[in-house]
Formats: structure tokens, sequence, C-alpha cells
């Protein structure tokens, strides 16, 4: 039986708090521990490890005291089009560089 699994956004907010939990038990922290030094409350803290809600500034505190803040630049990299041949390449629409960045 073929077994396709989709994310939804919902699946998405319980795999992350479920990571997110891991990742405080792996490094030792309780969950007051993880509350104080992030500086996220922890009626918060509970919440997001119960249902995975959470405002993104808070999930960013707290991802920065687990170690993983970086992973967030993986997030929605920028749209590059997909170069396929040489001409795709010549025809490309050149950037303008912006106002006050040099190339």
């Amino acid at each position: 039986m073929l077994d396709i699994q989709l994310d939804t956004p919902r699946s998405m907010m319980e795999t992350i708090a479920t990571r997110f939990r891991d990742r405080r038990l792996f490094l030792g922290l309780t969950q007051q521990g993880l509350a104080d030094r992030s500086g996220v409350s922890l009626g918060t803290l509970k919440r997001f490890e119960h249902s995975g809600q959470i405002a993104l500034e808070s999930l960013l505190k707290l991802a920065a005291i687990l170690e993983c803040l970086e992973d967030f630049h993986a997030i929605a990299p920028p749209a590059t089009p997909a170069i396929r041949s040489i001409d795709d390449l010549i025809t490309a629409p050149r950037k303008k560089p912006r106002r006050g960045h040099r190339r």
C-alpha cells in the first residue's frame, strides 16, 4: 500500500512543536528553564508544546536558546528562475542594482 503523507499547516505546527520539545529535553532544559532563558512566558511555551501555536517572535527566541535559529534561513529562499539552456541564460532579464547597493 502506498503511504502518501501531505503536510498541512496543522501537521507542520505539531511537528515543529515536537521537535522543539525533543531538542529542549536533549539539552536538559526544563520548560521553566527554557522560558527563563528565552524570555518567552512559561504559559506560551506550554501552549506551544501542547498545540503548536506560538507567535513567530517567540518561536525565534526559543530557537536561539535551542541552538537552531540559523535553520530559519532555509525557509522560503529567494526564488530564482530555472536556467535550462544557454538560450535561457542569454535571454534572462538582468537585475538592476538596488539604490545604494553595489554589485
